[in-house]
């Protein structure tokens, strides 16, 4: 027969010899290669994936959460400093002073006897051997006419 001939001829004569039960109707929607020589396709493990993505999600909210704590205690302690020269600032704008303080000098706050809180000028080195009030705190007048403890001996 001519080549003609066999391209003319019908497909009907044509029997598969594989069973029709064996045969996918659309190899490409199968979760595994239906060919040798096709890629291994393996199905993912969604536990694993799962496990890895909570592990993830985990350490990357649990370093957020770690700098939102170094920044609330930051914040706590600069609170904490600026009620500390309030309450100093009250202390010393409530003592006795023979002075008009200037912004950026340092002062020396004494206690008399009778309780009352005294500024000065004069260190506690300098006075000598007798002080004649007991030393408080080493303090500097700041722009906001709040003051900055240097040095203290008593908790302030």
């Amino acid at each position: 027969m001519a080549e003609k001939d066999k391209k003319n001829q019908p497909r009907e004569s044509f029997v598969n010899p594989i069973d029709p039960e064996k045969i996918a109707e659309n190899p490409g929607l199968l979760p595994y290669a239906h060919e040798r020589g096709g890629a291994t396709i393996k199905p993912a493990d969604a536990g694993k994936m799962k496990g890895l993505a909570m592990s993830a999600m985990y350490e990357q909210t649990d370093m957020q959460l770690d700098q939102i704590k170094a920044q609330i205690e930051l914040l706590a302690r600069q609170a904490n400093e600026i009620q500390q020269r309030m309450t100093i600032s009250e202390r010393i704008y409530e003592a006795e002073m023979g002075i008009d303080p200037i912004i950026g000098r340092t002062y020396f706050l004494y206690c008399r006897e009778n309780g009352k809180n005294l500024l000065s000028m004069v260190s506690p080195a300098e006075w000598g051997d007798k002080i004649p009030y007991s030393y408080i705190a080493t303090i500097r007048l700041l722009g906001d006419h709040t003051w900055d403890i240097i040095e203290r001996r008593e908790e302030v």
